[in-house]
């Protein structure tokens, strides 16, 4: 059965979707990290340097700790280290 440009079955009418809510804020990562916790990402990219990680390795590593860290205040570095490297 041929339809006209006009005309449409049901199945192809387009569905409306509602657009996901975004923070007022405006960050998807939660808070800003504090600067005890910035400290400690410091220290601990220092050691990861010494050991011989390369500079993209050591980027995307502090990416995903700053990610964890800012969802949570009191995350340490070590700790942060740990589940990422889960």
């Amino acid at each position: 059965m041929a339809y006209s440009a006009v005309e449409k079955p049901d199945a192809m009418k387009p569905v409306s979707v509602a657009a996901p809510k975004v923070s007022s804020s405006g960050s998807r990562s939660g808070g800003k990290m504090t600067d005890k916790q910035k400290a400690q990402l410091k220290v601990h990219m220092e050691k990861m340097k010494k050991g011989g990680m390369s500079a993209t390795e050591m980027r995307s590593h502090r990416m995903k700790l700053m990610g964890r860290m800012r969802k949570d205040p009191k995350m340490t570095a070590t700790r942060a280290h740990k589940a990422v490297m889960k």
